[in-house]
């Protein structure tokens, strides 16, 4: 997903060779973007599991009474890959929104398959119950997003109770979730990311999201490009209609000219003139009463 992405030529000018070496793509964006400035980073490397990878970091408004509302952001890299440093502009534009934001590592392949990082994922929603409070955060109820992989993982978290339940929480913890560019209906494996995750599981209909869509889902947001070629738009419109014949609330919504990393972007002030995929996560997620807390 990162080799999608192209900083300005002055930025990596400014950067030298040195720092080149030594930083990701996304983390040039962090560095040589805008960054929101009513959002700040609280606390980084929380433990919230026994693993090295258990770690997350907290984002704030800089404003804000509090209890505000909580969102929880999981990256992608098609559960390979990925470093919750990459994200820090999806933190800041979240917390300059009036979210309190928690954004996780997780375990990956081939350290753990399929169920674990989905399991990792309600580890992080029982520390945020738990502990988001001092923080000025609303422990009781919480907003989920994630990008491609890390949309399959909160859509995972969302619709199939046995995650939450294993992690001892209540079955309406998530209040909504907003799904970016996420795989939700893939069989039959095909890809080698793909199947190093899911190949080993003996029920490959539970690996998939549209196997759990039910009328208890909470409110779901669905997004995805018209030009993504790396998770086809077919994988949000099933779903969505999936959800619907259930009576579930749900909205899709698809962004003209967007791939697959143009849609995470589109989160990042540099490039939100783009798509107002972060003003539609966030007019949805506030849709809620509890949820509707302001900057």
């Amino acid at each position: 997903m990162t080799s999608f992405i192209r900083l300005g030529r002055r930025a990596f000018l400014t950067a030298g060779s040195a720092l080149l070496s030594a930083c990701s793509p996304l983390g040039l964006l962090n560095a040589f973007t805008p960054a929101d400035s009513g959002g700040r980073l609280a606390a980084g490397g929380l433990a919230y599991g026994p693993d090295e990878r258990h770690k997350l970091d907290v984002y704030v408004p800089q404003q804000g009474a509090s209890p505000m509302p909580v969102m929880v952001f999981l990256y992608g890299g098609g559960w390979n890959s990925g470093e919750r440093s990459d994200y820090g502009f999806v933190g800041r534009a979240f917390a300059a929104q009036g979210f309190v934001t928690v954004v996780p590592d997780y375990r990956l392949v081939p350290q753990v398959l399929f169920p674990a990082f989905v399991d990792d994922g309600a580890l992080v929603l029982r520390w945020v119950r738990d502990h988001i409070a001092p923080y000025g955060g609303d422990p009781t109820g919480i907003a989920l997003s994630g990008h491609s992989a890390g949309a399959y993982n909160a859509m995972m978290l969302s619709l199939d109770g046995r995650f939450l339940a294993r992690a001892g929480l209540p079955p309406r913890f998530i209040r909504s979730v907003a799904g970016l560019a996420g795989p939700y209906d893939f069989l039959p494996l095909d890809d080698p990311r793909s199947i190093a995750a899911f190949g080993e599981f003996p029920r490959l209909a539970e690996t998939q999201p549209i196997s759990f869509a039910s009328a208890l889902a909470p409110r779901i947001f669905l997004a995805t490009g018209d030009g993504d070629e790396t998770v086809r738009p077919r994988n949000s419109v099933a779903l969505a209609a999936k959800l619907r014949a259930t009576g579930a609330t749900v909205e899709l919504k698809s962004y003209p000219g967007l791939g697959h990393a143009g849609i995470l972007l589109a989160l990042n002030a540099g490039f939100r003139s783009r798509a107002p995929v972060l003003a539609d996560i966030v007019r949805f997620t506030r849709a809620q009463p509890r949820l509707s807390a302001t900057p």
